[in-house]
């Protein structure tokens, strides 16, 4: 199992893929590398996601420059920690980028993710080459009706899982994401068991849950350090979606990001259209182009 998620990706990149995993104290972070050149670009994943999600951009930036993709603390390969919490998982993602990438990083972060990376910009800018916010979760927009959809989503999973139901949910969702990424059989074999590797086990249920609790927890701090603390003077790209919420809800959070970009010294905003919170997986051209062109000032600088 520790290299399923390695053999599914290298059926969709020419160069192949290879795995690492950093030590965190008698724990394991999971990570997974492609491409070569500089800078690196590290990919971080909405709140209870694994890496694979990034499945969808990685041949193509892999194709320009070095990327790596991981799984937080509890999520897909890494095993879990004791005692989850925000500055647990900075600590990681910095020492993924001081220890791993060795070299100023392109952060690019969906959702939760989005947030992490900017906390870590935060705290850490000398690590930082560039940002690319995917949707980025923002501490003035937290709907209650989306903190309970995904709370419930997830009991309901669990749930399942105890009753040994899951499985086929699953597995209809992994063979619905393996056939949207690649037509080859083998490929798609390949990519279901990644994901139902990375998906479902009680524990990552148990991280999800979790992570949506120190979210809400961490949203007063995140307040402060976005008054006190501004981003690094680096190419910054805040990519908004266009579906999925009501259009007050959505015009709130897309003027919310708006400003993430505005208050940057090297901001763009861009809205993509037909695109919903996962833009990478429903419009990934727009992501690896915006990505790609962060890389491209980031050499330039």
């Amino acid at each position: 199992m520790s290299d399923v998620v390695v053999r599914a990706l290298a059926g969709l990149l020419p160069g192949g893929a290879t795995c690492g995993e950093l030590d965190r104290g008698g724990r394991v972070l999971r990570w997974v590398a492609a491409g070569a050149g500089r800078p690196t670009v590290v990919l971080e994943a909405a709140s209870g996601t694994p890496g694979l999600t990034w499945a969808p951009i990685l041949p193509t930036l892999a194709l320009h420059t070095r990327v790596i993709v991981y799984d937080r603390a509890g999520l897909g390969l890494s095993d879990p920690v004791k005692d989850l919490t925000v500055e647990s998982s900075v600590q990681d993602l910095t020492a993924l980028l001081s220890d791993v990438t060795q070299e100023p990083s392109v952060l690019v972060g969906n959702s939760w993710g989005g947030l992490l990376a900017q906390q870590v910009a935060w705290t850490a800018p000398a690590l930082i080459s560039g940002l690319v916010l995917v949707d980025p979760a923002h501490e003035e927009f937290r709907p209650w009706i989306g903190r309970v959809a995904d709370t419930m989503s997830l009991r309901f999973l669990s749930a399942r899982k105890a009753l040994g139901l899951a499985e086929p949910m699953l597995r209809k969702e992994a063979v619905q994401a393996a056939q949207a990424l690649t037509s080859d059989p083998r490929t798609q074999n390949l990519l279901i068991d990644a994901h139902m590797a990375c998906h479902g086990d009680a524990h990552h249920i148990r991280t999800a849950l979790a992570e949506n609790r120190v979210i809400e927890r961490h949203m007063p701090v995140a307040r402060q350090m976005r008054a006190s603390s501004p981003l690094p003077a680096v190419p910054v790209s805040v990519l908004s979606a266009t579906l999925g919420l009501p259009n007050g809800m959505r015009t709130r959070w897309t003027a919310l990001q708006a400003q993430i970009a505005a208050a940057a010294d090297q901001g763009q905003h861009i809205e993509v259209h037909d695109a919903g919170h996962y833009i990478h997986r429903s419009q990934p051209e727009a992501v690896a182009k915006a990505v790609l062109a962060v890389v491209e000032q980031a050499r330039l600088q």
